[in-house]
């Protein structure tokens, strides 16, 4: 696999700083039952690493005393994690807000038959990823099959009361595109989805979130095996609006990897980006100490895929 780092770590993209703390994002291993073309994590089967049990009450010790209301779960597969339930649990009796980003087919893996139930009794917000309403695009970038069983989860879901009038339960869906593209506009996919997912399936769902493709890991790796890399990046640097800077979710966001290190993203985590002024990564057991509202935020120039177009985020677009 090739390392984008390098081709990314000499930046002029603008210094950012943080403010309050909003959103806890815990990366909760890389294990997955799917390998996808576009996954910035190089998520899959054969990945071992998983957060343990001292880390996970290392975690929930933080949340309790700072100032985020939201406990974002991720992976890999988060529900593949034998401790992903005790910490959703937790979380919620504790009154936090809890998100599962769910790949759809996890919920049809052994043991996990009753997840859907279990997600919706603890009022877990679901946001699912389905990159395309139309099952040959689904299946060429997840793996064959993988559309017809995401279909059979969202109607679970929706059974159980997700996106139904006045249920409380949230479903958001995630669209990645194919290759080196920005997505299109969030608003009219939105319609297009809604649209397509009712006449087709009779499936709801409560938004959709447009996520620009990193170039980073698995689909940055496959950026430079095509030649791709460098004209991708000069199309998200010239469609680099200068107002998503704003709005760009490390602000308010802060990102643990499974073995409790602290990032201020999921993307710099991924790349080994340390927070600025720190000879390492610093552990969650050590965030206590720190003072975080009013600190740079490490930038390298992958930051622009989340400032191009439209803007993108773990919850979309960052304009309309």
């Amino acid at each position: 696999m090739h390392a984008t780092l390098p081709l990314l770590i000499d930046t002029d993209f603008p210094a950012i700083k943080r403010r309050e703390l909003e959103t806890l994002q815990v990366n909760l291993g890389y294990l997955c039952n799917q390998q996808c073309l576009h996954c910035h994590v190089n998520a899959g089967p054969n990945r071992k690493e998983l957060m343990d049990e001292v880390t996970v009450k290392a975690v929930l010790d933080y949340l309790e005393q700072s100032t985020a209301t939201t406990l974002d779960l991720t992976g890999g597969a988060p529900e593949l994690n034998p401790l992903f339930r005790e910490m959703v649990k937790q979380a919620r009796n504790l009154g936090y807000k809890v998100i599962d980003r769910c790949n759809l087919t996890v919920l049809f893996e052994p043991n996990q038959e009753d997840l859907a139930a279990f997600l919706a009794e603890n009022q877990v917000e679901i946001t699912a990823s389905l990159p395309c309403y139309l099952e040959e695009n689904v299946d060429a970038q997840r793996g064959k099959g993988v559309f017809s069983a995401s279909i059979d989860g969202l109607r679970r879901l929706n059974k159980l009361g997700y996106a139904q009038t006045n249920s409380g339960l949230v479903l958001n869906l995630v669209y990645n595109p194919q290759g080196a593209s920005l997505p299109p506009a969030q608003c009219d996919l939105q319609k297009d989805y809604r649209k397509f997912l009712h006449d087709s399936y009779d499936i709801e769902f409560n938004n959709l979130f447009t996520i620009t493709n990193m170039p980073i890991k698995r689909f940055g790796s496959t950026l430079v095996s095509k030649g791709e890399f460098d004209s991708y990046m000069d199309l998200l640097k010239q469609s680099s609006l200068a107002e998503n800077i704003e709005g760009v979710m490390c602000r308010s966001l802060i990102s643990i990897d499974w073995q409790g290190y602290v990032y201020d993203c999921d993307f710099n985590q991924m790349l080994g980006l340390s927070m600025p002024d720190k000879s390492k990564a610093l552990h969650i057991t050590e965030l206590a100490k720190q003072g975080l509202e009013g600190n740079s935020i490490a930038v390298a120039d992958h930051c622009y895929a989340c400032t191009a177009g439209q803007g993108s985020s773990c919850g979309g677009a960052l304009v309309s």
